[in-house]
């Protein structure tokens, strides 16, 4: 027997619950720091960090490393082990901040709005590069930062150097990253470890060396579940939560492939509240001492490390894109208490960090059902844009069935060509003519949309070289989600994740209005062909439309192989 949760979305009962059936200070700082656990290294670091990690390969790993172990997993058993988390310490988020900067420029407003969070929406990726170097720079007693990639590349070393400077400071620094990507980082996150004012943990490890592929073999269950959560909170009255890892794709910097992303500032109750989730993830049993996996930083290390910083900030390239970033006015208009602001009702939702060794099932770890029900049914409109789109066979009927109930489904994700994980793209497609034919306007992104604003192409579309990672939806012209939840069975039920239900007529609008103008001007819409059977995908410009009748930019080696993966029944790893 079968339940609905308000929002259309069946419940398949198990012995655990109801599952919801898914689309698819220097004083404080120093001492801080004496107290924690220092303990010998583990392991040794076998290989260089490179210059500039990987950029899309590191993305790819969110779908494509799975298939490559998971035959091995079945067959092998245990796993290399994981250090004792003996000796670390538990910290918690500042309480007393509201002496800071920060904490007198928010007062005056958040005493004006009782219970509301102010909202402001980063349109741009410079916006959102500048808010986080400039809070850090802000910041007076702590930053506490979380992410699930952070690329070794301009963007990842001035980030990286503003929570050195920061600590530097006496500002408590606590940096917490899914362990997946940082295997890279290694000699970083040992210096910046060392800081008397700045702990890293490691979120989940894989370990290192050859313990790294042995836990992808005998631990799959484990490693296949990622921290995938994204915020940044300065001095607890501030945070940024959105869509966006830490590269030089997400902010526009470098050249190459820029990714289309969304985040928020956010001032108020909110920020408390991911305070309260970083606290969560920091001390839960997952997170684990950086010391204790990568060991102490080399000899020099923090000598080494300034003078890469020195060389980044040098970079003729670098200082071009500091040049164009840093004269955003959001900081000084935030500090000048002349930011605007949306005061409104809106809720932090996120996954217990339980998820993550859950081994039965749990439905009280996740974040879906508590998404749910913040957002209620929609009753008129529904709009939805996810990079990463599998709705499995229950989430396509339940869209299928929104829409013929006289629901407005649209929904924007990621063409096959401008796409960074193929994979994902052939668990979506075996399901777009189901859709399709139950009214559902469905568009795909063009890998190029030259010609927009940047504030349209906040929404859709970041360079010439574009490639969508926004995660959002809009429900009824009344609630927005922003966050780092893909509409995927891997944020569902693997990976953890978080983001904010807002209560804004006003962003709904924006992003209604997008869907109206933007959207069709810079994606193709699929569309079923005159026979009823086919696809077709229209590519509107300046010059009028083009119709495609075979998935646009991409070659026939490309289509046979989406093809052939739409066979294999893999929807519960995408």
């Amino acid at each position: 027997m079968r339940s609905h949760s308000p929002f259309g979305i069946e419940r398949v009962p198990t012995a655990c619950g109801d599952v919801p059936s898914m689309p698819g200070a220097a004083d404080h700082a120093g001492a801080w720091k004496r107290d924690r656990m220092r303990g010998p290294p583990t392991l040794r670091r076998a290989r260089r960090e490179p210059e500039c990690a990987g950029r899309r390969g590191a993305i790819h790993s969110r779908h494509l490393w799975p298939f490559a172990v998971a035959a091995l997993a079945a067959l092998l058993a245990g796993c290399a082990g994981l250090p004792s988390l003996e000796g670390r310490v538990a910290t918690t988020a500042f309480a007393d901040t509201a002496e800071t900067r920060l904490g007198r420029a928010a007062a005056r407003d958040v005493a004006a709005n009782p219970g509301k969070t102010g909202i402001h929406v980063l349109r741009t990726p410079h916006d959102a590069f500048a808010v986080r170097f400039l809070l850090a720079a802000a910041a007076e007693k702590s930053l506490d930062v979380q992410y699930y990639i952070w690329h070794a590349d301009q963007v990842g070393d001035l980030l990286f150097e503003s929570l050195w400077q920061a600590a530097d400071r006496g500002v408590r620094v606590r940096l917490l990253l899914d362990d997946l990507n940082a295997g890279g980082l290694d000699h970083t996150i040992a210096a910046l470890d060392a800081h008397p004012n700045l702990e890293v943990r490691l979120y989940n490890p894989v370990g290192r060396g050859g313990a790294r592929l042995l836990n992808f073999v005998t631990d799959f269950a484990r490693v296949n579940r990622r921290m995938h959560n994204k915020s940044f909170t300065a001095d607890n009255q501030v945070s940024v939560v959105g869509g966006r890892n830490i590269g030089n794709e997400y902010f526009a910097a470098g050249g190459g492939v820029a990714f289309a992303d969304l985040d928020v500032l956010a001032l108020g109750p909110a920020v408390r509240d991911v305070s309260k989730e970083f606290d969560l993830y920091w001390n839960s049993p997952s997170a684990y001492p950086a010391a204790s996996l990568v060991g102490a930083p080399a000899p020099g290390g923090a000598v080494g490390l300034e003078a890469r910083f020195a060389a980044t900030r040098a970079d003729p390239q670098s200082v071009a894109y500091r040049d164009a970033v840093l004269g955003t006015p959001l900081i000084r208009d935030l500090l000048d208490r002349q930011l605007a602001l949306e005061w409104t009702s809106a809720r932090v939702v996120h996954d217990d960090p339980a998820k993550t060794l859950d081994t039965t099932a749990r439905t009280d770890v996740l974040l879906f059902p508590e998404l749910v029900a913040s957002i209620g049914r929609p009753e008129k409109t529904f709009d939805l844009v996810s990079p990463y789109f599998v709705p499995g066979e229950e989430g396509t009927a339940t869209l299928a069935a929104l829409a013929r109930s006289g629901v407005k489904v649209r929904i924007l994700t990621n063409s096959l060509a401008s796409s960074d994980a193929s994979i994902v793209h052939a668990g979506y497609a075996k399901h777009r003519q189901s859709l399709l034919q139950a009214g559902i306007r469905l568009y795909e992104t063009r890998a190029t949309t030259d010609g927009e604003s940047p504030e349209e192409k906040a929404w859709v579309a970041s360079s010439a070289s574009a490639a969508l990672h926004a995660k959002t939806f809009a429900v009824d012209g009344t609630h927005v989600f922003v966050g780092s939840f893909n509409f995927d069975p891997r944020s569902a039920r693997l990976n953890t994740e978080m983001g904010l239900v807002i209560e804004s007529g006003a962003l709904a609008r924006r992003m209604a209005a997008a869907f109206d103008d933007t959207v069709p001007r810079v994606a193709y819409e699929v569309r079923l062909a005159p026979d009823g059977r086919t696809l077709e995908w229209i590519e509107r410009t300046a010059q009028g439309e083009t119709r495609h009748d075979t998935e646009p930019g991409t070659s026939w080696l490309q289509r046979s192989r989406i093809e052939m993966l739409s066979i294999f029944p893999i929807d519960w790893l995408l």
